[in-house]
């Protein structure tokens, strides 16, 4: 099936920009280069629909048709495959990371939280005291 709606997409596409590319514009006279358009509509003469613009409208209804098929299609095949971290991890399952062992020493309680360990600072002990002559 989606490969059918491909190759009709593709057929369609090819027809409808050879379509485009035969029709005339709509002030191809040499008026129309300078402004002039022949009438006092606001886009312009409207005449009677060609074979061409026919063939235009039919095959620009054929395009989107198929465009939103070929996307609903290739959206309902995506669904196995969540995330790419989830793909390349082959599905190998890691280990859960282990927990810290707590410090040992004293601890400070923090509000809300667990107790955390005590950092004190380390200072070398200081020189003896000189006495004063």
């Amino acid at each position: 099936m989606l490969i059918l709606i491909t190759i009709v997409h593709v057929v369609v596409c090819i027809f409808l920009i050879i379509v485009v590319l035969l029709q005339s514009g709509k002030a191809a006279d040499l008026a129309g280069a300078f402004g002039g358009m022949g009438s006092q509509t606001a886009f312009g003469p409207r005449g009677s629909a060609t074979l061409l613009s026919k063939a235009t409208t039919a095959s620009a209804i054929v395009f989107m048709i198929t465009s939103l098929s070929l996307s609903i299609l290739a959206t309902r095949g995506a669904s196995g495959v969540k995330t790419v971290l989830d793909s390349s991890s082959g599905g190998a399952q890691t280990a859960p990371a282990k927990a810290p062992t707590p410090a040992k020493g004293p601890t400070v309680q923090i509000p809300g939280g667990k107790p955390a360990p005590l950092q004190m600072p380390v200072r070398p002990p200081a020189p003896p005291a000189q006495p004063k002559k």
